[in-house]
Formats: C-alpha cells, sequence, structure tokens
C-alpha cells in the first residue's frame, strides 16, 4: 500500500532544527489533563460554532508548499497549520472561504517547532520524505497530547477542519507491528481530537478501512484514486452527502474528469509539490 503523496519541496521551504518500542496499548479514551485546551476564547468560539459538513462537488484548492495565496478563487482551501497564520485564515474566511488545516498525525518530521516534544520511543523507520519517520500509532498515551496540542493550534488559527495525515501506516513498513485495530482505534482518536474542537475532519486515503471509518469522520481526501482504478471505493462518502477532495499527479485531466464527474468527486491535477497550479475537472 502507498502512502501519502505530499509536498516533496515542503522541507526545503521551512527551517530546519538543530528504536522502536513496544506497544502502549490504553484505551485511547478522553483528552489528558495536559492538554492545552482549556478555557481560551478560541475554545469557546469552536465549541458553539456549527460543525462545517462539506457536500459532495466542492471546488478545492490544496497548496502546503508554502504560505497560501489565497488568488484561486474556490470555496474551500487545504492548507498547511503551521505555515499558515490566523491571519491567513481570516482573509481565506473574508473572500468566503473554508480553511482546512493539514498535520502531519501518522509521522515524525525533523522541521516542525514541535519536533522535541516527540520521544524517541515512538520514532520509526524513514517514510521516504526528508527529515520524517513513522510514528508507533499504539502509543495513544504519549501520541494523544502531542497531536491535541496540534490541533489546538488549528482551532486557535481558526481553521474549520482537519486533514490528518498518514493515517494508514498498518500498511506500511514502519519499524512497528502495526495493524488494522492499531490503525481503527489511532484513527477515531485523531477525529475525536478534531470534532472536539469543533472542527470537521477528512479521512486521508486509508481506502480499505472506509466502511469502519466513515460514520467518523466528515469527508474524505484521496490521492491518486484514478491512477489505481479505486476512485470507486469513495462511494460510500459520496452516498453519504460527504465531499470527497481528489487529485491526481500523473494521470492527465482527460483521463479520470468523466469518471470524477460521474462519481461527483472534487477532483483536480496538481503538481506532486502542491503549489498554488492546479487543473481542475470542469
Amino acid at each position: 500500500m502507498r502512502y501519502t503523496v505530499r509536498a516533496i519541496l515542503l522541507a526545503g521551504t521551512l527551517a530546519l532544527a538543530g528504536c522502536s518500542g513496544t506497544g502502549d496499548r490504553d484505551d485511547g479514551g478522553p483528552a489528558s489533563s495536559g492538554s492545552s485546551s482549556g478555557t481560551s476564547s478560541g475554545e469557546a468560539d469552536a465549541s458553539t460554532r456549527a460543525l462545517w459538513k462539506p457536500r459532495p462537488g466542492l471546488a478545492w484548492q490544496w497548496q502546503l508548499n508554502s504560505r497560501v495565496d489565497p488568488s484561486v478563487d474556490v470555496p474551500v482551501y487545504d492548507i498547511d497549520g503551521f505555515e499558515n497564520t490566523a491571519a491567513d485564515v481570516a482573509r481565506l474566511h473574508r473572500d468566503g472561504r473554508k480553511v482546512i488545516c493539514y498535520i502531519n498525525v501518522g509521522a515524525w518530521e525533523n522541521f516542525r517547532p514541535d519536533k522535541d516534544d516527540f520521544p524517541s520511543s515512538v520514532l520509526g523507520r524513514q517514510n521516504g520524505w526528508a527529515g520524517e519517520r513513522w510514528l508507533d500509532i499504539r502509543k495513544i498515551s504519549v501520541l494523544r497530547p502531542l497531536m491535541e496540542r496540534r490541533f489546538d493550534m488549528c482551532r486557535d488559527k481558526g481553521f474549520d477542519a482537519v486533514e490528518p495525515d498518514l493515517v494508514e501506516g498498518y500498511g506500511n513498513r514502519t519499524g512497528f507491528p502495526l495493524t488494522a485495530h492499531d490503525q481503527l482505534r489511532y484513527n477515531r482518536m485523531i477525529a475525536k481530537l478534531a470534532h472536539d474542537r469543533g472542527m470537521s475532519v477528512g479521512l486521508k486515503n486509508d481506502l480499505p478501512q472506509i466502511p469502519q471509518l466513515l460514520a467518523d469522520f466528515d469527508f474524505a481526501v484521496n490521492e491518486e484514486c484514478a491512477q489505481y482504478g479505486e476512485c470507486a471505493r469513495l462511494t460510500p462518502f459520496i452516498e453519504a452527502g460527504k465531499a470527497v477532495f481528489h487529485v491526481e499527479y500523473a494521470e492527465p485531466t482527460s483521463g479520470f474528469c468523466a469518471e470524477s464527474r460521474r462519481l461527483r468527486l472534487s477532483s483536480m491535477r496538481k503538481k506532486p509539490e502542491l503549489g498554488v497550479w492546479r487543473e481542475p475537472c470542469t
């Protein structure tokens, strides 16, 4: 199973600063008291606003390799949570856009400001991207507070939703004996963190677990389902009235847009570095 194609140039645009262990099999229950989500105004706002439920067919922009360029006229933007500010999100909101916060929840990144908060016991194999290593998602009690703080950041910046990346480690060589059960438990915990903060949440790839996770996620984000002949597997989201935000990298639009329109996917072609350029299905 492939893992997510993301911004090849991301590490180069961020300032760089400067194993496996046994599974910690707790139950992944309520958020720990150590979370920063206390009584801040951001939390109060999040708790009172209606959860965004994107419907099938919404056009979108996906830009991860730098601070957002707001010039694309679409109703949904998916941007990097660390690289963009509350002012960037507010500007998109003023233009009538909904904004999704990209956060990596399945791998450690040595270019993020919270990199030193991750103990070595949860760091596994390199995942093929510079400066990244898989996380031991079995260790919920260790990872939950770290992800809480990241999701607090998304909430406090005003994001409407979260795109949690690399949520199918169980199908990759992570350095840990991860199972499908481990992934389901972790992914449900991640979805709850978003919902508890008033944000909707998307299931990124992980097609085999759509039947089990459909109720937990509000939309889907998919890469290259057309190239691999898998787009029909996303139909449960569409039938549930939930958007599927889809990109292809190698396939020309002439090769997948007809099927995308039939399946009601929100599809476009992007370059792998996920810059501003996009070629949508129209």
